[in-house]
């Protein structure tokens, strides 16, 4: 099951279960999407995989089994002007 990280790794904007603007990689690299496509190329910095929007969790499931709320941060040399 997705962990549904709550924020960009680069700019750590807020990304909620119902974000549109979520990318997210098969390792669950969680991005914007202002990042990854303007800083990434739509290809994740950590694994080298593709950058993809991350799939909404309906809400009727978010009860049960709730985003993540821990915040991961990473310096990235394209974050650096942040």
């Amino acid at each position: 099951m997705l962990t549904l990280k709550p924020n960009c790794e680069c700019c750590d904007v807020d990304l909620p279960p119902d974000s549109r603007d979520a990318r997210t990689c098969s390792f669950e690299c969680t991005f914007c999407k202002s990042c990854a496509e303007t800083r990434f190329g739509n290809t994740c910095p950590n694994c080298g995989g593709e950058l993809l929007r991350r799939p909404i969790r309906p809400t009727t499931h978010l009860a049960r089994f709730p985003a993540s709320t821990e915040r991961f941060v990473k310096a990235h040399a394209e974050c650096a002007d942040l």
